[in-house]
């Protein structure tokens, strides 16, 4: 695979401008950008509107768990579920600094954990990107590069990268609220539990895989039914 569209992508986060990431399947793609405004002006809502956090660096993380009100094995699952779920999490906050403010809400801070292999190197180059489903306010997020180029203004560079998959039947990610102790929560419907029966097999299948977590609730805030 060619390493020039990769460097286009990076350059152009580089230089502050929105791109579009295509993620594995079945996920859907997401727009990037080192500024949270810029994620906002390319989907067209409102420039301080919230946007997730995409820490898919190792340093940047350490960084991040200072500032998380979990315990040390809550933090380790958190990260595990990010980068082998690919799942958005809620995180509960002790302090926001300014990095986080755009991601937080309700004293917890969003954060997105898809990492496919050919993005590596522009994930790790940009450091903390805000990161947001690549639609247009009130559209469904794209799915390839020919749907992002028709959803965003030319402006907005379209990473053309393909895993092979064709862009129908994906989705946005599922998320979770991780709490203290290791709770879950599941707040919004998305890839993840729709491809295991829904929100309540899979978190049946995350009990499973970690089998170390405490029982959790499905309740959820209005605030956090409403997604992001």
């Amino acid at each position: 695979m060619t390493t020039a569209p990769v460097e286009a992508a990076a350059d152009a986060l580089r230089t502050g401008s929105a791109v579009v990431l295509p993620n594995p399947h079945p996920l859907t793609s997401v727009v990037a950008a080192t500024a949270p405004d810029v994620v906002n002006t390319a989907k067209g809502r409102p420039a301080d509107q919230a946007v997730a956090l995409w820490l898919a660096d190792d340093d940047h993380w350490a960084d991040f768990t200072r500032i998380l009100d979990l315990d040390t094995a809550t933090r380790a699952l958190a990260r595990d579920l990010l980068v082998r779920e690919h799942l958005t999490l809620l995180l509960p906050l002790t302090d926001v600094p300014d990095w986080v403010g755009p991601a937080a809400r309700d004293g917890h801070a969003l954060v997105f954990g898809a990492c496919w292999a050919p993005l590596r190197p522009i994930l790790t180059a940009a450091g903390r990107l805000h990161v947001s489903s690549a639609n247009r306010t009130g559209r469904p997020p794209v799915s390839s590069a020919a749907q992002a180029r028709e959803a965003f203004p030319p402006e907005v560079h379209v990473l053309d990268l393909s895993d092979g998959h064709p862009a129908a039947g994906r989705r946005a990610t599922t998320t979770l609220r991780v709490g203290r102790g290791g709770t879950l929560t599941h707040t919004r419907s998305g890839a993840q539990d729709h491809a295991h029966g829904g929100p309540d097999a899979y978190l049946t299948r995350l009990r499973q895989s970690f089998v170390d977590l405490p029982l959790w609730s499905d309740e959820r805030s209005p605030g956090e039914r409403d997604g992001r």
